[in-house]
């Protein structure tokens, strides 16, 4: 391969894998915001430099490729074991971690006191009190009650209130259990039972989690209550059994329909449809009944109910003009929208910043939701709910400062694992110093740990505060200077309960914000035309198994 042809292949290499490169004349292309001098490795007609450094060869006097060594010689561990143990700072580190845990010993004194719990843009009814979802995958549920009260809070006056989680959590069940069976349904035939996308719906039919757009359908559909009328059960407080009971039965539910697929003759005096009615009808009595016996029997979404509470005045009141269904519709209703500046709850939607994708689209994930939609006569079955407009993160911060100043909570998606502490309820990129410990940095980007499986929405939490200080920036074009405000922390409601963080508080820094958050819910009012036309647009249509499908 020419010097020319091999330029022009990395060159196209770099754009296929949408990374920020400089190509230069001498035939080196270097990607951006390298942090340091990497360590280079011949690999066929390319150097691969780490982290994610790529240049062109020009040499032609590499030495050929011989015999590469497959497995570890012994004598190369005796090797490295004297190599770490002569180094003093490794042999403290090795002393301090026989007895202690990597956090308490590398967690960054530097971040912890730069990210305060002080911000100066702070929504004056947060909600309270502090949820605690406990040994259950509901963070979602959580997260989305938690913005939906303040709403109510404000509506009826009220110092604390909490919504109810498990009745959610009871209708999500039911409804994903519906969701899987169809799917397999409307795969019998064409796909196998070992393909990668039926295997993918296998692995957790009924998860604890979800997405934005589910529990909006959830309440939708079913309506919300108070927690006093609906409160958690144990299964609901822990569920992990719950869910491997229903998924067991709903694997060996889809063997089934599947084999009445295989089996039906067109002969048959009872249609194909008919059989499969009755048949998932049957499947889901079986999960309805499993549900009712572990979360409690729900009362039915179309019956009113007695709600008796205290204002923040402490008046006594008592409500039984409301079912489940019409107590969720006030969230549109006028007074309600009256009480949160305009905003109707139910036309919230999700941004979210996925750095693989092309900015200002619509993304969506294959069969990943929970509620059917009835199809229309002679429509097939919609198997795509979820809807996200991808914008660059400058935009989603922006769109979350505006919420913010103008009252409102909002529900927000991201990694919440990394670079984070429980105890001290802070997530600061980089908390941890690995460089320090171990002598090893980790230098992924966003996209690149969403492509290698690195990354992906795991917990759903509330922003209900932000720091901001106001900056000068040179415009590039045509180097005006402007001001212009900029995200320093962010004050972050957690489900963890109040032992949690400052009770039950976390702080968030901007760096972490852009590394490790993927979504944010807000109202389309904040946003510009041009991120509101998104929505109408035909979306990219991601695989069940991107990591953009994780449930929260």
């Amino acid at each position: 391969m020419s010097e020319l042809s091999q330029y022009e292949a990395l060159l196209a290499r770099a754009k296929e894998m949408r990374l920020d490169y400089t190509a230069t004349e001498e035939g080196y292309v270097f990607l951006e915001d390298q942090d340091e001098e990497p360590q280079g490795k011949y690999m066929s007609d390319i150097i691969i430099l780490h982290p994610l450094t790529i240049i062109a060869t020009s040499d032609d006097n590499r030495q050929p490729d011989g015999p590469r060594a497959l497995s570890i010689p012994i004598a190369a561990t005796t090797n490295w074991t004297s190599n770490v143990l002569s180094d003093s700072k490794n042999r403290l580190t090795l002393s301090a971690l026989a007895k202690n845990d990597i956090p308490a010993v590398l967690t960054s004194r530097a971040k912890v006191m730069h990210t305060p719990q002080t911000f100066n843009v702070l929504i004056p009814i947060e909600g309270a009190p502090i949820t605690n979802q406990r040994a259950s995958g509901r963070c979602w549920l959580f997260a989305s009650t938690n913005v939906f009260r303040v709403a109510l809070m404000k509506r009826y006056n009220l110092k604390e209130f909490e919504l109810s989680q498990a009745w959610l959590f009871f209708w999500d069940k039911l409804e994903k259990a519906n969701w899987f069976l169809e799917n397999v349904i409307d795969l019998a035939r064409e796909e196998e039972l070992d393909g990668r996308l039926m295997q993918e719906l296998l692995k957790a039919p009924v998860s604890d989690g979800g997405q934005w757009d589910m529990v909006a359908a959830i309440v939708q559909k079913y309506g919300l209550v108070p927690q006093n009328l609906y409160p958690d059960s144990y299964s609901a407080m822990n569920s992990s059994t719950m869910g491997r009971l229903i998924t067991s039965k709903l694997r060996e539910d889809a063997i089934k329909l599947r084999r009445i697929v295989a089996l039906h003759l067109p002969t048959s005096k009872v249609s194909l449809s008919a059989k499969l009615t009755e048949a998932k009808t049957n499947m889901l009595a079986d999960v309805h009944r499993i549900l009712t016996l572990m979360l409690g029997p729900p009362p039915p979404p179309n019956k009113k109910f007695t709600w008796s509470y205290y204002d923040a005045d402490g008046r006594f009141h008592s409500e039984d003009n409301h079912t489940p269904i019409t107590f969720a519709d006030q969230l549109s209703d006028v007074s309600c929208r009256l009480a949160n500046h305009g905003t109707d709850m139910h036309k919230l939607f999700s941004l979210v910043h996925d750095p693989r994708n092309p900015y200002y689209n619509l993304l969506t994930v294959d069969r990943l939701g929970n509620v059917m939609p009835t199809p229309k006569p002679d429509e097939n079955p919609n198997f795509t709910q979820i809807r996200y407009v991808n914008v660059p993160i400058s935009v989603l911060k922006k769109a979350c400062i505006t919420m913010l100043k103008e009252e409102h909570p909002i529900f927000f998606g991201c990694d919440v694992g990394k670079s984070s502490s429980s105890s001290l309820g802070i997530m600061a990129h980089n908390l941890l110093d690995y460089k320090l410990g171990f002598n090893v940095t980790l230098g992924l980007n966003k996209a690149s740990r969403l492509q290698v499986g690195e990354s992906a929405m795991t917990h759903a939490m509330v922003l209900t505060g932000v720091h901001v200080e106001t900056v000068e920036t040179t415009d590039i074009l045509t180097g005006k200077k402007r001001r212009e405000e900029q995200s320093i922390r962010w004050r972050v409601e957690n489900s963890w309960g109040d032992s949690a963080g400052e009770k039950g508080w976390f702080v968030m820094d901007d760096e972490w914000f852009s590394e490790w958050v993927y979504q944010a819910v807000v109202d389309p009012r904040y946003v510009s035309k041009e991120i509101r036309d998104v929505l109408d647009k035909e979306p990219i249509v991601l695989p069940l198994w991107d990591p953009m499908g994780a449930l929260a």
